[in-house]
């Protein structure tokens, strides 16, 4: 599958806003965003004009496809199935979002970013209910168990868990035994579970145009 394979730091500064792209090191004072909190390129320092209507809704969906890491292929699939569904899209496109089997591993702290994340679910390391699953875009559901599949997913998974110590506060919706390191889904992720901070209205209206 194709992804954004450049520098991470710089989505952050275009997006104004810090999107965790690089684990801890964006906690820590080596923190691009914080260092140099203006737009990439050489006209970042005077480039501050009021966006458009347009420019506003572009924005708030670049921020949320590059929160979860994905192309524009690929947002846009996840937005054509949000729409399909019953209720309001914007909130349906967040939860399958916020759903996702890569956006788990990494909220649970079982891996330090959702780039690392991901590649630990693409090389087979965890299952789904007793499954080996391999798809990152995996979407999860209320009563889904997730475990290491490997001896080296055991062990990458514990070291991520004890870096993150006793402090660490899960999502709500999930729930963590640290001791067996398996992952139960609680029940579903609400709209208020997304971190992210986007306004999805804006999102919807530039799709509908």
């Amino acid at each position: 599958m194709a992804k954004y394979t450049g520098p991470v730091c710089r989505l952050c500064r275009r997006e104004n806003s810090k999107l965790f792209l690089k684990g801890e090191r964006c906690n820590s004072p080596k923190c691009s965003f914080e260092r140099r909190p203006i737009p990439p390129g050489m006209h970042g320092r005077t480039r501050r004009g009021k966006l458009s209507e347009y420019g506003l809704q572009l924005r708030e969906k670049q921020k949320l496809k590059r929160t979860f890491g994905l192309l524009e292929t690929q947002f846009h699939i996840f937005f054509e199935r949000a729409n399909k569904q019953k209720g309001v899209t914007g909130e349906n496109l967040l939860i399958m979002l916020e759903s996702r089997l890569d956006n788990l591993v990494y909220k649970a702290g079982l891996a330090s970013s959702l780039a690392k994340a991901r590649q630990m679910v693409n090389h087979s390391m965890f299952d789904v209910n007793g499954r080996k699953v391999n798809i990152p875009s995996y979407i999860v559901k209320e009563g889904d168990v997730i475990s290491c599949h490997t001896e080296k997913a055991k062990k990458l998974v514990k070291q991520s868990v004890e870096a993150l110590g006793e402090g660490f506060i899960p999502p709500e919706w999930l729930d963590i035994d640290k001791e067996n390191l398996t992952v139960n889904v609680a029940r579903s992720p609400a709209r208020a579970d997304v971190s992210v901070q986007v306004n999805e209205s804006l999102i919807v209206e530039l799709y509908s145009k």
